[in-house]
């Protein structure tokens, strides 16, 4: 995983609309969520959610049982400044997805997107997949998107992985089955284009 201080430069330093991932509203991601039919009660966990607004439309939709997890305390910072009031609804969480210890089985819809392509060592890759295995409920819902196989190489100065989706759902393995895939271009602040693959798998139930 990528330093801790790299994160908390990055969001202590720029302005949340003015990094590369910014999204005013995460559309495809609230598609896909309100996809899985769950009811507006069940635990979403979105990883690597930092500043990210879809906490925000998660709430006006009217899902009450939300958790954002970031590596970067000023990542979240953000969010809760921006949310005001609401943020008291919001359970935050300052960690290392590949070392943070979750309640087992907890957890009905994993959210990632963005956080998976910088793993690029295979032993960071395997602890995130048993963090989903052990937080995620038996027939939860996983949705992660990464680069597709045609986007950037790097990100905010990193190197990153790109992945299809067959690769993709290929790092999580039988326990899944995948259920859909989608791309997507994302349109940068400054005027470029990500190509990103979403996946949406269900956790096999045991």
């Amino acid at each position: 995983m990528q330093s801790k201080d790299h994160w908390e430069h990055v969001y202590s330093t720029k302005k949340t609309e003015t990094v590369s991932w910014f999204q005013q509203h995460a559309e495809q991601s609230m598609r896909l969520i309100r996809g899985t039919g769950v009811p507006f009660s069940a635990e979403i966990m979105d990883v690597g959610g930092g500043a990210s607004t879809l906490v925000d439309d998660l709430l006006v939709s009217g899902y009450c049982a939300v958790s954002v997890l970031d590596l970067s305390a000023a990542a979240l910072s953000v969010a809760r400044a921006r949310l005001g009031q609401r943020a008291n609804e919001v359970r935050w969480l300052e960690g290392d997805i590949t070392q943070v210890q979750l309640p087992v089985h907890a957890v009905d819809v994993w959210h990632d997107r963005a956080v998976f392509h910088f793993l690029t060592s295979k032993k960071d890759r395997e602890a995130y997949v048993q963090t989903v295995l052990r937080s995620v409920k038996p027939g939860g819902h996983i949705i992660v998107a990464t680069f597709a196989e045609d986007g950037p190489l790097h990100c905010s100065g990193l190197p990153v992985m790109r992945y299809g989706p067959n690769q993709l759902h290929a790092e999580f393995g039988s326990p899944f089955s995948l259920v859909q895939h989608q791309r997507e271009e994302h349109h940068t602040p400054f005027g470029t284009v990500q190509k990103f693959v979403y996946c949406y798998c269900r956790k096999v139930p045991s």
